[in-house]
């Protein structure tokens, strides 16, 4: 093909790819209504996605302890068998199935991570336990002398600290009682 030839077609296409300043305009505004279009359908895809997030979320947390409470309910009819007035006349076997029942009622709380707090002579740990009273005892100071109420954890997360009371350090012998002054002054 000769040098002219050449330079003509790509004049051609030149000119073809020009596009008047109202053909841009018109392209622009097209291109805008396609954006526009798009952007509207994903803010409603999301607001979608959103509620059904939301639907989804209560939905599962309503059911969740769906499990859970349906084991508590064979406990319960298990404390239920053993409330009836036959069930006690026996009171070796009453025993052994509250026993049975306690076994059960631990089985279902374990299966759901929950664990008691294990206090008793251990040191105080305020992240884990909940001081109602400090009292003598045989027990080096701030050590747990007595649980007053069990404390638990779920999944490693403390949902109840254990209520306790906690050793002064004093020996229950060196504690004096406190004599009655109205005594004396009557003497």
């Amino acid at each position: 093909m000769t040098k002219k030839k050449t330079e003509k077609k790509q004049n051609e296409k030149k000119q073809e790819k020009v596009l008047t300043v109202e053909e841009k305009y018109l392209n622009l505004l097209a291109e805008n209504a396609e954006l526009k279009d798009k952007w509207i359908r994903n803010a409603a895809e999301f607001e979608n996605f959103r509620r059904r997030s939301i639907s989804e979320k209560s939905d599962w947390i309503k059911n969740a302890t769906e499990r859970i409470v349906l084991e508590l309910c064979d406990v319960v009819d298990n404390f239920e068998r053993a409330m009836h007035p036959e069930a006690e006349k026996n009171r070796e076997s009453y025993e052994k199935g509250i026993e049975l029942i306690f076994q059960q009622l631990d089985g279902v709380l374990k299966k759901e991570g929950v664990e008691k707090i294990e206090a008793l002579g251990k040191e105080f740990d305020p992240q884990f336990h909940e001081a109602l009273v400090h009292i003598p005892s045989e027990l080096e100071d701030n050590k747990i002398a007595a649980v007053i109420q069990n404390g638990y954890t779920m999944n490693s997360k403390v949902i109840r600290p254990a209520r306790v009371a906690v050793s002064n350090g004093e020996k229950l012998e060196s504690v004096k009682p406190k004599k009655d002054k109205k005594k004396k002054n009557k003497a």
